[in-house]
């Protein structure tokens, strides 16, 4: 459990790290440059399970590897999630705000590829809709996205890390 919280909290804080840049250099924390940090969590369930392989001689075992691999990616997605949670409240509405407007127009400018497929209309529709507008939702999202990444890389990981 060590283990899994050690690098958990280490790839939290780094995708809590990235934001910040983002924020700082003046692009938008919140666009798709933000994932770019989805893969630290599921390079630190991997490292986590390799970790725990160096602590037995004759491996830890299916069920230990893949237990590490997952609860490193899941205290990895609460770290960042709650990071993200906490940077959207101290920064106010606006960077929320321009980050809505950026997406839209970048749906505005992708509009016409959506009407060329069938149901096109409705999925502009509802990718609109779904666009994250409070500091809840964007956690969420960030929780989500990281948590299930970390996880399908923790599966083969931990079959392969196990002995």
């Amino acid at each position: 459990m060590r283990t899994a919280v050690v690098c958990g909290v280490s790839a939290g804080l780094l995708c809590i790290a990235w934001v910040l840049f983002l924020h700082v250099t003046g692009n938008n924390p919140y666009g798709p440059k933000r994932t770019l940090s989805q893969f630290f969590p599921a390079i630190a369930a991997v490292v986590s399970q390799v970790l725990l392989r160096r602590y037995y001689t004759n491996g830890p075992g299916l069920w230990k590897s893949l237990g590490v691999g997952i609860a490193t990616a899941g205290i990895s997605a609460v770290v960042a999630a709650l990071g993200l949670y906490t940077f959207a409240r101290v920064t106010g509405p606006e960077p929320i705000a321009s980050h809505l407007a950026e997406m839209r127009q970048l749906l505005a400018n992708a509009k016409d590829m959506y009407f060329k497929e069938a149901n096109g209309k409705q999925q502009y529709e509802a990718t609109l809709r779904n666009l994250a507008r409070t500091p809840e939702a964007f956690a969420q999202d960030e929780f989500l996205k990281k948590f299930v990444l970390g996880f399908i890389l923790a599966i083969p990981g931990g079959v392969f890390l196990r002995k």
